[in-house]
């Protein structure tokens, strides 16, 4: 270990949970504490940095391959590290929050790796960070075990060598951890929150299992941005004197920025880079956020109508698998979030087809892997990446050579022939009353009208309304987007919640200030940067 621990951390505003001594020890503690010292400042002039950024778009509606980092794009002979065992193969990621059951059905549920999510599938309740914390430990000391109290049913970890790689997901840099505060009553960063209990308590224990502390790097918005994470990894893994490079980040390309520059964020991480995903909902989140100042050629149709066939989102995806494969990392593709009915099967018919057409087309597309939001859908997932695979564990050594991407491709938009529509207003303002709703009550993953929808799901929803309002929009019915519009389909979804769930529970529930807040941030003249920003606020 490192030198004399900074003053430790206070625990504000928190009921004390059951264990939770396990996971807030002194040593832990101070390794955060420390985190926060050396990275925090970074962090806000990286965050500085990202408004100036947005202004910049603002000004010009437009954006370009960086040329101060052309030398790093144009030099053919830089790779990053090769993948470790546990890592090597991963044709299905399943994910999902870090509940205690969650925690034994993903690890169990036949896919190669777990997404385990503090971030966007789990709400930042103080149970939810220290109690996620406690179900990965135990799962790694094989001393979890769950029983549903509804149905009775018992749930218990496999074999071993049956269970997923776990890649864990911090939050991303914007949140802060209220919960904990510096002597000067600052909050720590979520991310180092997460990162850094994780990592203190379990990096050495993954390794003495054949493993190790493997992450997914959430709302990156620039190289500069995985450049801190790569000094904190370089710093944590000397701090608990584990190898250099035992770390391993996959990075979310799921920012628009961020597309412009995948070479320099795997180049900045390439001595703990494994990979980068492409992100779907907060990648159409990021371009309405930077270019909502662009006008009609940069608004979005409803969001079921932009699958990952539209031009500038096959512009992504190949661009992602090319840059990937070129630098020796994984190219691993997006979310099927469908969830099976257990009383339809027609409808699980219809949506088992489309997710299969999705996941042929990633690994046709040279993706060496994809994610899944449910157990059901892996055994698909599998299908689709075992007929072009084969044997092999990934694909890395196809090149897409073929590909090329011009800066304005990744924003040509006004490509579409779709357009917004009214259902597709009423479809974000029922999708982001019932999420919010549930996220202030702790859930972060949410099944919606057969769909598993994280925080990334209300962010488009709330974009979408807020664009269509201000750039004028006029749906195919004559109706125009206005704030009037909004406010009635959202009092007239609150009254058929009502209605569907009963007095009872509707006075239960969080639903009148979820409505307020899906309202305030689609509504509200300055865009909120973050949905969770003023959530968090309200989440008890």
């Amino acid at each position: 270990m490192s030198a004399p621990a900074p003053s430790p951390l206070a625990i504000v505003d928190a009921e004390p949970l059951p264990r939770q001594e396990e996971v807030l020890t002194p040593a832990a503690l101070a390794f955060v504490a420390e985190l926060h010292r050396r990275f925090t400042p970074r962090r806000d002039e990286l965050l500085t940095r990202r408004g100036e950024r947005r202004a910049e778009i603002a000004r010009t509606s437009s954006l370009d391959f960086l040329p101060e980092t052309a030398a790093i794009r144009a030099d053919d002979s830089w790779k990053v590290a090769p993948a470790p065992a546990a890592l090597n193969d991963r044709r299905v990621e399943i994910t999902g929050p870090t509940d205690r059951k969650m925690t034994i059905n993903a690890l169990n549920s036949g896919a190669k790796v777990w997404l385990a999510d503090f971030e966007d599938a789990s709400a930042p309740t103080w149970e939810n960070v220290i109690l996620g914390q406690l179900n990965l430990t135990d799962a790694y000391e094989r001393r979890i075990d769950f029983t549903d109290e509804r149905t009775g049913k018992s749930y218990a970890l496999k074999d071993a060598g049956e269970l997923a790689t776990v890649v864990m997901r911090p939050r991303g840099w914007h949140l802060n951890e209220r919960h904990l505060t510096d002597e000067e009553g600052r909050p720590v960063p979520g991310a180092l929150v997460d990162f850094g209990l994780y990592f203190f308590h379990n990096a050495q224990r993954l390794l003495d299992l054949g493993k190790g502390p493997y992450f997914y790097l959430p709302k990156t918005e620039s190289h500069l941005e995985a450049r801190l994470w790569n000094d904190v990894f370089v710093f944590a893994q000397d701090y608990v004197g584990i190898p250099q490079g035992t770390v391993r980040a996959t990075v979310l390309i799921e920012t628009i920025t961020a597309a412009y520059e995948m070479e320099e964020i795997l180049y900045e991480l390439r001595d703990h880079a494994s990979g980068l995903n492409a992100g779907r909902w907060d990648y159409l989140f990021s371009i309405v956020k930077n270019f909502r100042d662009g006008g009609q050629k940069f608004v979005l149709p409803d969001r079921n109508l932009v699958t990952m066939t539209a031009p500038f989102m096959r512009a992504y995806t190949e661009l992602l698998v090319r840059t990937c494969h070129k630098r020796g990392a994984h190219a691993i593709g997006g979310m099927a979030a469908f969830i099976p009915s257990r009383r339809d099967e027609e409808v699980n018919k219809v949506a088992f087809e489309k997710v299969k057409a999705d996941k042929d087309r990633e690994a046709g597309d040279g993706f060496d892997g994809s994610w899944v939001a449910h157990p059901d859908l892996v055994p698909i997932a599998l299908a689709s990446f075992d007929a072009v695979l084969g044997d092999k564990p990934n694909q890395k050594s196809r090149l897409r050579e073929d590909v090329a991407v011009a800066p304005g491709d990744l924003i040509a938009i006004d490509s579409l022939d779709a357009k917004p529509t009214y259902d597709g207003l009423v479809n974000a303002v029922q999708v982001g009353i019932r999420y919010i709703e549930a996220w202030l009550r702790g859930l972060g993953a949410v099944a919606i009208f057969n769909l598993m929808e994280d925080a990334a799901t209300a962010e488009i929803s709330r974009s979408q309304i807020w664009q269509w309002i201000n750039a004028g929009v006029v749906f195919e019915n004559g109706t125009p987007a206005t704030a009037d519009l909004a406010r009635a389909v959202a009092a007239a979804e609150l009254a058929a919640i009502r209605a569907e769930i009963g007095e009872v529970a509707f006075a239960a529930g969080k639903w009148q200030e979820a409505h307020d807040l899906l309202l305030q941030v689609s509504l509200d003249a300055d865009y909120a940067d973050f949905l969770t920003l003023p959530a968090y606020e309200r989440l008890r």
